[in-house]
């Protein structure tokens, strides 16, 4: 596994370090720990389920009182762990919190995480083995370690931030809309949280302008009696092109909710990021909610929109992202590029054994956690020894090849370089899984 691999069979990693106690590091621990290995998980809070936790106390958590998950629940859920039986098709932040609770203990992961400490370093040592620092400043020498501490801490701001001179903040601040009762909001952006916010303002709110620089289609939560993504997974077939998915998503969302121009939108011609909501389309048709261009210049609480509008705001919004945020790892161990680490198949930092990263992406269609159950499978056969990863030039060749896909899929925006392909993605691990130790050179 030539500057890439686990250690060879006489030398597994034995410990190893997960850092972050949400949906990425129970998968990894409960999958490290099926294999036998003496997994330590290290969570900055007092709790487990990460951004699934309303105010959690490690302050990463972007949760608002509202929050649900996108996707179905059943398809959502862990392979081999449904949620509870009466668990609504959408559940809340605290359902998912109290179901992630549930797994940490079904699988024996609780007794095995150090709440409320902070990982300050992750150094390399000799013999592919690694360092953490502890704030309580300890040390801890593990044979590997696995980064899940997410990636919706750290706020992207808009480039009009400081120009704008009433109340701003970032959705990873926003809670509830009671503060906002009768103020003039602008919400920025066009994702899930933006969506979220803007239906949750829409009841309090004196307006609500939602700003779409980009084109998007917004998809129905529900079509038929059923999520959507079900209906979709019924019409759409693997041997499709996405020119085609593209056309019936468009046909779809046309008959629901009617062009996306009527409404002062712009529909893709591109693949999107997914953005689907039950109620902020009824919002626009009883005008508690109107969408708007592209900012072109914030002057006080004047914003100007690229169709020359210009109006007055109380209080900005921004739903704009996040960047990675890995304080822990020096640049010259792992560098942060842009808003993405260069990860063979999401995982694999090239040239740096026995250091795994899961949960960096987002999933274009279907459930985040369900994919960590793929991403974990993997990465704890690597360490087990029973999957060989190619050479450390073997993988940057493949990380080139990834990046040049999601530049020409995607819109050239940050916030697409953590999409993830669920099909391409699981068709690839799974050839990585079946090569096994034979060769060690299924990479694409």
């Amino acid at each position: 596994g030539g500057g890439g691999g686990a250690m060879t069979a006489g030398t597994r990693p034995s410990r190893v370090a997960v850092i972050g106690a949400g949906a990425a590091g129970l998968c990894a621990a409960k999958h490290l720990l099926a294999r036998g290995v003496d997994v330590t998980v290290v969570e900055l809070g007092s709790c487990v389920g990460g951004l699934w936790v309303y105010e959690n106390d490690n302050g990463r958590s972007p949760a608002y009182k509202s929050l649900h998950i996108n996707s179905e629940a059943a398809v959502t859920a862990y392979e081999d762990f449904p949620f509870p039986e009466g668990t609504p098709l959408f559940p809340s932040h605290a359902e998912v919190r109290s179901y992630l609770e549930d797994y940490a203990r079904e699988f024996g992961i609780t007794p095995r995480i150090r709440f409320r400490t902070r990982v300050t370093a992750v150094e390399p040592l000799p013999a592919d083995r690694w360092l953490l620092r502890l704030d309580d400043g300890s040390t801890e020498d593990v044979d590997a370690v696995v980064v899940a501490t997410g990636h919706q801490a750290e706020p992207s701001h808009p480039p009009f931030r400081d120009d704008f001179a009433g109340t701003y903040l970032h959705v990873h601040d926003y809670r509830v809309p009671e503060p906002f009762a009768g103020k003039r909001v602008v919400v920025v952006g066009t994702g899930n949280s933006a969506m979220d916010s803007a239906a949750d303002l829409a009841g309090v709110a004196a307006t609500v302008a939602v700003v779409a620089r980009s084109p998007v289609l917004i998809m129905p939560r529900m079509l038929f009696g059923v999520p959507t993504a079900r209906v979709l997974a019924r019409i759409e077939r693997p041997w499709m092109p996405w020119a085609l998915r593209r056309r019936l998503r468009v046909l779809l969302a046309t008959i629901v909710h009617g062009r996306m121009e009527r409404w002062g939108l712009t529909t893709p011609t591109m693949r999107t990021h997914p953005t689907g909501h039950a109620t902020i389309m009824s919002h626009a048709a009883y005008g508690r909610v109107v969408f708007r261009p592209g900012i072109t210049a914030v002057r006080g609480t004047e914003v100007e929109f690229a169709d020359g509008r210009r109006e007055e705001f109380d209080v900005m919004l921004a739903a704009t992202g996040y960047e990675v945020d890995l304080p822990f790892l020096a640049p010259d161990v792992v560098p942060v590029v842009g808003r993405r680490v260069d990860l063979y198949k999401r995982i694999f930092p090239p040239g740096r054994p026995n250091l795994y990263f899961v949960g960096m992406f987002n999933v274009s269609g279907g459930a985040n956690i369900r994919m960590m159950d793929t991403q974990c499978r993997l990465m704890a056969a690597v360490v087990a020894g029973e999957v060989v990863l190619p050479s450390a030039e073997a993988m940057r060749a493949d990380v080139a090849r990834e990046k040049r896909e999601l530049h020409e899929r995607y819109p050239d925006r940050p916030r697409y370089e953590l999409e993830l392909d669920p099909v391409d993605y699981r068709a690839e691990v799974a050839a990585l899984e079946a090569a096994g130790t034979g060769t060690g050179s299924a990479w694409r």
